[in-house]
């Protein structure tokens, strides 16, 4: 679900706000964009309500990141015992003119398949985003 659909109080608004810095900390050129969805009825069938969902631009092609936008989606657990929720893992996608030509997923191995990688280094600075934004939605603060 769009990150500003999802910012429905404060504390949440802030954890996103620190996602969003922690990228474009280590990628000054990316935009940020906090409605990467359509809102449309087709969009709307395809979008997990249990994820906060934030798009980044590159000026052109990036040729490190092989790609030109990137999609993170945090995907959220609601423990209906407890009432917690808690972030479980974070799916990573690069989008060129084409469509998707990369993605990372942390629930596994945390490996990228596709046919298009970003560089090693870049693919190192991202899982260590991951680990921050993790870090961020579930250290001592339930949402």
């Amino acid at each position: 679900m769009n990150a500003a659909e999802q910012a429905t109080n404060l504390e949440l608004a802030s954890k996103i706000a620190a996602v969003v810095n922690l990228f474009k900390f280590e990628f000054p050129d990316a935009k940020s964009d906090l409605k990467p969805w359509h809102n449309d009825p087709e969009t709307r069938e395809l979008v997990d309500p249990d994820s906060i969902d934030i798009g980044f631009h590159f000026p052109g092609i990036s040729k490190s990141w092989s790609s030109r936008s990137i999609l993170i989606q945090i995907r959220f657990y609601q423990d209906s015992i407890n009432k917690s929720r808690r972030a479980i893992g974070i799916e990573v996608s690069g989008f060129d003119h084409c469509g998707q030509v990369w993605r990372l997923s942390t629930v596994d191995q945390w490996n990228f398949l596709g046919e298009s990688l970003p560089s090693p280094d870049v693919g190192e600075k991202l899982k260590q985003i991951c680990r921050q934004i993790l870090e961020v939605f579930n250290l001592n603060s339930p949402l």
